[in-house]
């Protein structure tokens, strides 16, 4: 059965009735979403057919070739329940996409929504390859209106025949086979893992496919194979940056080397214990990701018990307790890159250890002797190590047997952000306060239809995102904010002890949207702890004041982290980690309470200012709607 409400020539269309044509988007959206629609949405579907029953009609009078032209509505993108654009229009050589407001202004997120649609069938649609995208946003209350804005063509209603009139001898789009050809978005995290383990395979994306993923896991299969066939003791280190992958090159790597054997052969294992929750949950399964303090506790130490597993992956290695922390809290003097390495060195059978090591994310206490401490474990280690990993990090390896430099482990592009380039860019020059470099990065990213805002109005940031991903089951936003944000609670941004302790992660990321304990809900955010290693489609990034521009430079207030060996470090990399967990944007709220330079620093950076303005709806009632004021511009 076909995703779609309705599909035929134009011929055909404008000799239907309003009752088949509505009774036919019903069906469907009872099928997408298993509800009837609302009154509104009826509404919708009405004046999108009353339109065209007018525009149509005069079109085919000026050019009697639009009449073979196909309309396909409501066509639901695969894999993306809710996602479908109001009307798809191919003819001849280019596609029209149309979404239809009952507006009379347009809002910031129904252009982004437009815009993400071509993005999207522009990457992941296989017979988009060679066709051109005609987005426009059909405002229906408005009038006399006809302008190009964002790259989006804005237009009233007797506006549509004269834009849709044009002529070729082109005709390289076959209706039928683009409706039907394979459409495979990038995967989030969550969703990809499961993919993997349901044994379907991932998405092949042109753009993706040479970014080096499945190189890396094909590196290190056969790194296993040699240290399992020699007995030998190997450590292989993944590198990337946010985003890049390097939890799907473990996760992967374990599913691979257990398939054809019932004993367990690898192991993914992750300090992150949100990650782990949410992987469980999604899995439904406890034994292929474990935590890796309960696996250590079991297995490391003093204890005299071995793992059946003799491919051991550690997600975010860089994050490793060192001995003070563990010490601190399991009463055993030795690092976790130590403990980690004994366990792996134990008995004369061959063993492979992985360390996925993410750049710039270590948060937590003990954390902040990163790569160095897994040298000085490999010195401090009973047998010998042979080590595999990027150039840029051999040289901290002075104490294994031997290095062997592989770039294949490093993952340099990130696929989070829909294989936008220059996002983990744009938040290390905001960091590092080069404005001039950030607004640079920004314009590159806006141009690939990633959307960075920043707002000091938090019912903006929920209204936009609320708006943009109506009706997509699969979308997910909310708040992330700092742990140590002392502000956020009068903005109803609850991230104090006692309401963390009601936070389900699992269901958080997972449940549906309009579950009161999903992320969509607004009800709790989550914290650097929980968030680190996932993604959302569109976060809101609770800027707190833990950390605060002042003029140029960057810093902490109160006893922000104050037993880490470097506080300010830590606060950065807790904001680096809240700024990159977004796929398709982010919103920065910047509470108004002392924040004005913080709230500049982000606009001098190219973040585009969203407010509110007061309109009125379809029945006349005043609203607040959604804007975006983009500076970065003028300042070039």
């Amino acid at each position: 059965m076909e995703k779609l409400g309705w599909k035929g020539p134009v011929e055909k269309y404008v000799k239907i009735t309003i009752s088949d044509f509505i009774d036919s988007l019903k069906q469907h959206n009872l099928n997408c979403v298993n509800l009837n629609p609302s009154f509104l949405q009826i509404k919708a579907w009405e004046n999108e057919f009353r339109i065209l029953q007018e525009q149509l009609p005069i079109l085919v009078q000026d050019n009697n070739k639009a009449a073979q032209w196909w309309l396909v509505f409501e066509y639901e993108l695969p894999r993306e329940r809710g996602r479908r654009p109001d009307i798809i229009i191919i003819a001849d050589d280019r596609i029209f996409i149309i979404e239809c407001k009952d507006m009379r202004k347009p809002e910031q997120q129904h252009i982004d929504q437009l815009k993400a649609y071509v993005r999207d069938l522009s990457n992941y649609h296989s017979g988009s390859a060679c066709v051109k995208f005609e987005p426009l946003l059909l405002m229906t209350l408005m009038k006399d209106t006809r302008e190009v804005t964002q790259g989006i063509t804005i237009i009233s209603p007797e506006q549509l025949h004269s834009i849709l009139n044009f002529k070729t001898d082109k005709k390289i789009i076959d209706p039928d086979e683009w409706i039907n050809s394979r459409y495979a978005p990038l995967p989030s995290l969550i969703a990809a893992a499961k993919m993997i383990f349901e044994n379907e395979p991932l998405p092949r994306i042109r753009k993706a496919e040479s970014l080096g993923v499945n190189d890396a896991v094909d590196d290190l299969i056969e790194i296993s194979n040699v240290a399992l066939e020699k007995g030998e003791k190997h450590l292989a280190l993944v590198t990337g940056v946010p985003g890049s992958g390097k939890t799907l090159v473990g996760l992967q790597l374990v599913y691979k080397l257990q398939r054809d054997d019932n004993t367990p052969v690898a192991v993914f294992l992750s300090g992150n214990g949100p990650l782990v929750k949410v992987l469980q949950h999604t899995l439904k399964s406890k034994v292929f990701v474990q935590d890796v303090h309960g696996f250590l506790k079991e297995y490391g130490g003093n204890s005299l018990h071995s793992p059946i597993e003799k491919v051991i992956v550690f997600d975010e290695a860089q994050r490793a307790w060192d001995s003070e922390r563990v010490k601190e809290r399991r009463d055993v003097d030795i690092s976790e890159p130590l403990d980690f390495l004994t366990i792996g060195g134990k008995g004369a059978d061959g063993a492979l250890m992985v360390g996925l090591i993410g750049e710039g994310q270590e948060i937590h206490l003990g954390e902040e002797s990163g790569l160095e401490q897994w040298n000085d474990a490999i010195a401090d280690s009973k047998v010998k190590w042979i080590v595999h990993c990027p150039e840029k990090i051999a040289h901290v390896f002075t104490s294994a047997e031997k290095v062997i430099t592989d770039e294949t482990l490093n993952l340099t592009t990130t696929l989070r952000s829909h294989l936008v380039e220059n996002v983990d860019k744009w938040v290390e020059a905001v960091l590092n306060r080069d404005f001039d470099l950030a607004r640079n990065y920004s314009i590159d990213i806006d141009y690939e239809n990633f959307n960075i805002y920043v707002t000091q109005d938090v019912d903006v940031a929920k209204r936009y995102a609320r708006e943009r991903y109506q009706g997509c089951e699969d979308k997910r936003y909310g708040f992330v904010c700092s742990a140590k944000a002392k502000n956020l609670t009068p903005y109803g941004i609850n991230n104090d002890f006692y309401s963390m302790q009601k936070l389900s992660i699992g269901q958080w990321f997972n449940d549906p949207p309009e579950s009161e304990r999903s992320c969509c809900s607004f009800n709790l955010p989550t914290t650097e702890f929980q968030c680190q290693g996932l993604e959302l489609d569109m976060p809101i990034v609770c800027w707190g004041d833990d950390l605060y521009f002042d003029k140029k430079s960057l810093k902490i207030r109160g006893r922000v982290r104050y037993k880490s060996k470097d506080p300010l470090q830590v606060t950065l990399n807790c904001y680096r980690v809240l700024l990159t967990r977004g796929r398709d944007g982010m919103i920065i709220f910047v509470p108004e309470d002392g924040a004005a330079n913080t709230f500049s620093a982000l606009v001098d950076s190219g973040a585009k200012v969203l407010y509110g303005f007061e309109t009125t709806d379809v029945s006349g009632e005043q609203i607040i709607s959604v804007a975006a004021l983009d500076i970065k511009r003028d300042k070039n």
